[in-house]
């Protein structure tokens, strides 16, 4: 099963308006996506804002994706370049 491991890149970490945007994004995609931090219990689907925004992460926070299927790795290469990125920026 294909991860990525990146940091977050955004001011005010996964909240908000940054969460908001990844949530739209791993939507988009053809793949189940999951989302972790080191601290979380588990995995929490990328589609769910509830389940993003109760990971508090924080800017600098290392998350972990990983998903399956056909067209795995190209979410994942779209989902963590989003998240490295800062998503507050108000060209984001």
């Amino acid at each position: 099963m294909p991860t990525r491991t990146v940091v977050v890149g955004s001011a005010s970490g996964l909240h908000a308006r940054p969460a908001a945007l990844f949530v739209a994004a791993a939507a988009k995609q053809n793949v189940p996506v999951t989302i972790t931090t080191e601290g979380a219990k588990k995995p929490v689907p990328a589609r769910s804002m509830l389940g993003v925004l109760s990971l508090g992460a924080k800017q600098g926070t290392e998350v972990t994706l990983t998903a399956d299927g056909d067209g795995a790795e190209a979410a994942l290469d779209e989902l963590a370049g989003l998240l490295a990125r800062d998503l507050d920026a108000p060209d984001a």
